[in-house]
C-alpha cells in the first residue's frame, strides 16, 4: 500500500500524535510500500515529522477552500501514485472532497473521525460526510459512531479503531519528586493531576469543583493542571473565587509528559464527552491510577474497578468519593495499575492498533 495521510491541523493534541504514531508503526511492521503526510508548513505535525526524518512535506493551506491546495493534492497524489487518501480534520476532509469534486482525484478518501459531535448541522457538512468517494469513516470509539449516524446514510460505511499510544514512550515508572520540588510540594503530600487543553468538553470546572469537594474533606493533596487553552483564564477566576489558589497549580502546556505524568498518585479526569481519552493511556503505561467520568467513550478505555474507577459525569461529590476510595485502598490501586497497564497492551499499543488501521484501509483498496 501507498499511503498518504493529511491534516489541515496547526496545533498538537491527540490525534496529531497519532498520525506520527501511525507513521512510525506502519513503516515499522513493514505495512506500506511508502507512505507520506501532507501538513501546513507552519504545524506541529511538520515540525515533528521534519525531526523524525519522515516524508512529509508542508504546505502554506491558506483555508479550508483552498482550491490551489485543492488542484496540488490531486498532482501529489497521482505523481506519487497514492492507493488512499487518509483524512485526519474536517478542514483536510474538505479539501480532498474539493480535490475529488473539482479536480478529478480518484484516489479512495478514508476519514478518521475523533470527536463526539453532530455533523448534520448545516447541509454542506452533511453532504461531504456522505460524498461518495469516502469510501471509509474510521472512528475511535462507537459513541463517535453513533452521533454520525444522525449524518451519516450508509452505517456500512463506519467502524471503530481505538485510540494507540507508544508505550517505549513512557520508561518512567518510579517518582523521583520532581514535581513535589518544582512546585514546593511537602513530600508527605499526594499530587492529584490532569493533562487537558482548556476547552468546555474537558470539564475543568467540574474538575476544580472536584479539588474544593476534597480540600473541605482533608485530603492531604496538592493538585496540578497541566495544558493551556482558550478557557484557562476562565478556570483560574474561579480557583481564585473558590480560594484555592495555593492548592491548584497551573503548569502551562509541557512537553515533559512522560517525565512529568509518573509523578501523580492518581490521574483525575473529568471530561463530559470524550472520545477515547489518549492520556488516560498514557497513564496505564506510567502505572498512574486513574478516576474518569463515566462518559463518551471512557468506559471503552477504563473498566470500572478494573482498571480505574468511573464517576458520576458533572458531580464533584462523586469524584470525590472516588478519589478518596481510590487513594485509601492499596490493593485496589495494585491491581488497577496491573490491570490498566495489561488492558493497554492486549487493545492499545501501536502494534495492535496499526494492524487493525491496516485492515480497515486495505478493504478499501481491495
Amino acid at each position: 500500500m501507498r499511503l498518504l495521510q493529511i491534516t489541515a491541523s496547526r496545533g498538537w493534541r491527540g490525534h496529531e500524535q497519532k498520525i506520527i504514531y501511525l507513521y512510525e508503526a506502519f513503516k515499522d511492521f513493514g505495512y506500506v510500500e511508502d507512505q507520506w503526510i501532507i501538513c501546513p508548513k507552519d504545524s506541529e505535525v511538520f515540525k515533528v515529522a521534519t525531526e523524525k526524518k519522515m516524508q512529509v512535506f508542508g504546505y502554506d493551506i491558506k483555508s479550508e477552500y483552498d482550491l490551489k491546495f485543492a488542484k496540488d493534492l490531486k498532482k501529489f497524489a497521482e505523481t506519487n501514485k497514492a492507493d488512499v487518501i487518509f483524512i485526519h480534520n474536517s478542514e483536510s476532509h474538505t479539501q480532498a472532497v474539493l480535490s475529488s469534486l473539482v479536480y478529478g482525484l480518484k484516489v479512495p478518501l478514508v476519514l478518521c473521525r475523533t470527536l463526539i459531535k453532530r455533523v448534520d448541522t448545516n447541509f454542506f457538512r452533511k453532504w461531504k460526510y456522505n460524498y461518495k468517494g469516502i469510501k471509509k469513516i474510521i472512528c475511535v470509539s462507537y459513541p463517535v459512531v453513533d452521533i454520525l449516524k444522525y449524518a451519516v446514510k450508509d452505517h456500512k460505511r463506519l467502524c471503530v479503531v481505538g485510540s494507540v499510544t507508544d508505550i517505549n514512550k513512557f520508561p518512567k515508572q518510579h517518582q523521583t519528586g520532581l514535581l513535589h520540588k518544582e512546585f514546593n510540594i511537602p513530600e508527605d503530600y499526594k499530587i492529584i493531576g490532569n493533562i487537558a487543553a482548556f476547552t468546555g468538553f474537558k470539564d475543568h470546572k467540574t474538575w476544580v469543583n472536584s479539588v474544593a469537594e476534597l480540600h473541605k474533606r482533608n485530603v492531604k493533596a496538592k493538585y496540578i493542571l497541566v495544558g493551556d487553552g482558550p478557557l484557562e483564564a476562565e478556570i483560574k477566576k474561579q480557583v481564585s473565587d473558590l480560594g484555592l489558589e495555593n492548592e491548584i497549580y497551573f503548569s502551562g502546556f509541557r512537553k515533559d509528559i512522560p517525565e512529568i505524568l509518573p509523578e501523580f498518585d492518581l490521574f483525575l479526569f473529568t471530561s463530559n464527552n470524550e472520545p477515547t481519552g489518549g492520556v488516560l493511556l498514557e497513564s496505564y503505561a506510567c502505572g498512574v491510577p486513574i478516576v474518569a467520568a463515566n462518559a463518551g467513550g471512557i468506559p471503552e478505555v477504563v473498566v470500572d474497578e478494573v482498571t480505574g474507577l468511573l464517576a458520576e459525569v458533572g458531580n464533584p461529590i462523586s469524584f470525590a468519593d472516588k478519589v478518596e476510595q481510590m487513594l485509601n485502598d492499596a490493593d485496589l490501586q495494585k491491581n488497577c495499575k496491573k490491570n490498566g497497564r495489561n488492558y493497554l497492551i492486549d487493545n492499545f499499543t501501536k502494534e495492535v492498533i496499526a494492524k487493525k488501521m491496516i485492515t480497515e484501509l486495505k478493504e478499501v483498496i481491495q
